[in-house]
């Protein structure tokens, strides 16, 4: 059985941009990609902190150490520079990779320069689990 999990994310990120002209997605400093784990043109699942929009859309490479997370196209409708979003990478796993799996969880600045890059905390998971 394959299960879908959250593989990666950039955490509490800043919108520096919002482009409506430009054709789809998500530029992301390409710093910020790597850290993540993440690749150009990979899917990912974006939420808006500041107004509950969530968007699918695929990742593009911004310039490196820019700090840019840009909306592009019509997702560029769906937030504005300077709201917090978070973007979600999946991934499917078997059964057996489960097993000491976390997600990475890329944590930024305001001006999206990364403090820190840690595996995911579940300790609440563990618990409820254990109950």
């Amino acid at each position: 059985m394959q299960r879908t999990l959250l593989a990666t994310k950039i955490h509490n990120c800043t919108l520096t941009a919002a482009n409506i002209a430009y054709v789809g997605s998500i530029s992301i400093d390409s710093v910020l990609l790597e850290a993540a784990g993440m690749v150009p043109y990979e899917q990912v699942h974006v939420v808006n902190v500041n107004n509950g929009e969530r968007l699918i859309t695929y990742t593009i490479p911004a310039v490196a150490h820019s700090g840019a997370i840009e909306l592009n196209g019509a997702a560029a409708r769906l937030g504005a520079p300077g709201d917090r979003i978070i973007i979600m990478a999946y991934a499917q796993f078997s059964t057996q990779e489960l097993d000491g799996f976390s997600p990475t969880v890329v944590f930024v600045d305001h001006d999206n320069q990364i403090t820190e890059v840690r595996p995911a905390q579940h300790e609440r998971s563990k618990a409820l689990c254990a109950t």
